[in-house]
């Protein structure tokens, strides 16, 4: 399976090219210099995006407030919140692969936070406690009706709430954008849950509906699950355990091992996004037909703020498989090329909820 392709850059007229030959009117001069003003701030806009992206993604190290939010690793699909108690940290996949993690505070003792597979009850972006002087609790998304929510608030960096979990203002913005009523929210701790869900990796220890995700061992050849229905697909390739997993919907429906000439081809994360164009060259998927064009984006750390994937590096797949994922492609189809592994720990069973309610009751706290 070959990933290979660079961003494709556009070549725009320079505006003072443009606009040279009227340098003589007072107005252009002033629209040139307002040109050059617009510039300048894009640029420094710019830079402050990838400085800000450029986050170490080891979620023990983030400090206090700190998140990590790549949306565009996964545009669509379903999305599955885990919220680890022991690490005090939340993590958000999205069509089975992560685009998210956050420090978080839950309840501290006497209030702890319940563990347990909810769902998402109601959501409100602007929300007071009627217990706690009316607290402000924006973008509460309610998970029992006995009083436990998500909202954006104070993180002292350990369990400080009534019972609720504590997000990062912003953070907590951008995850009510992409959930909704009904989306599943698994909270586990170590006395409770696998150590799997506990401790996430890139693919989402659970599926949408709770269960356990069911990471089959590829026989040599590979393993091809289902791939019936519709809905995005989503492709990670993780160096660290040498293999491709392919997701329909949320759902693996796909895996198998992979061997590359390369020792570490990468040193960071790469996002691929499939576009609209076809390059008339076979595709390295399938030399029978036309090769598809794909974009590129580094996900930049602090470690490695300028991750790339060699062009000329080819991950080496069953034949089959790669005719079969051919298939599946269409614009929008994103691969995540990643050094991290792709799980963590053994996932047996089923997070089973240990909170459960039966109707509207108090508000949360």
């Amino acid at each position: 399976m070959n990933t290979s392709g660079s961003r494709r850059r556009q070549a725009f007229s320079s505006p003072a090219r443009t606009l040279a030959p009227a340098l003589r009117d007072a107005s252009a001069r002033r629209l040139l210099t307002v040109l050059r003003v617009l510039a300048f701030l894009l640029a420094a806009l710019a830079w402050r995006n990838l400085a800000a992206a450029a986050i170490d993604p080891d979620p023990g190290r983030l400090a206090r407030g700190e998140f990590v939010w790549h949306p565009e690793i996964a545009p669509s699909g379903p999305v599955v919140i885990v919220v680890s108690l022991d690490e005090q940290r939340a993590y958000v996949y999205r069509n089975g692969i992560g685009i998210g993690v956050s420090t978080i505070s839950s309840g501290k003792k006497g209030h702890e936070t319940p563990a347990g597979v909810f769902s998402i009850l109601q959501r409100e972006t602007v929300h007071y406690s009627n217990k706690y002087d009316d607290a402000p609790m924006p973008f509460m998304e309610r998970l029992t009706w006995d009083g436990v929510a998500m909202h954006g608030g104070t993180l002292p960096g350990y369990p400080a709430s009534h019972g609720c979990i504590r997000l990062p203002q912003a953070f907590a913005r951008k995850l009510f954008e992409i959930t909704a009523r009904g989306t599943t929210v698994v909270v586990a701790d170590g006395r409770s849950a696998p150590a799997a869900v506990v401790h996430p990796a890139v693919l989402a220890p659970v599926t949408a509906a709770g269960d356990a995700l069911q990471t089959p061992q590829p026989d040599p050849e590979y393993t091809w699950l289902d791939d019936a229905g519709s809905g995005p697909i989503s492709i990670l390739v993780s160096t660290a355990s040498a293999a491709v997993f392919v997701f329909r919907d949320g759902r693996l429906i796909a895996t198998t091992h992979f061997r590359t000439d390369e020792p570490d081809p990468i040193g960071g994360s790469v996002l691929y996004v499939m576009g609209e164009g076809v390059e008339y060259v076979p595709s390295a998927l399938d030399t029978s037909r036309p090769r598809r064009q794909w974009f590129a984006y580094p996900l930049p750390t602090r470690d490695n703020p300028q991750p790339r994937l060699d062009d000329a590096t080819t991950f080496h797949v069953p034949a089959e498989f790669s005719r079969r994922v051919y298939d599946l492609l269409v614009p929008g189809t994103t691969v995540l090329v990643t050094d991290l592994p792709a799980t963590r720990g053994v996932t047996a069973g089923k997070a089973t909820p240990l909170f459960e309610s039966s109707g509207p009751g108090r508000r949360p706290r």
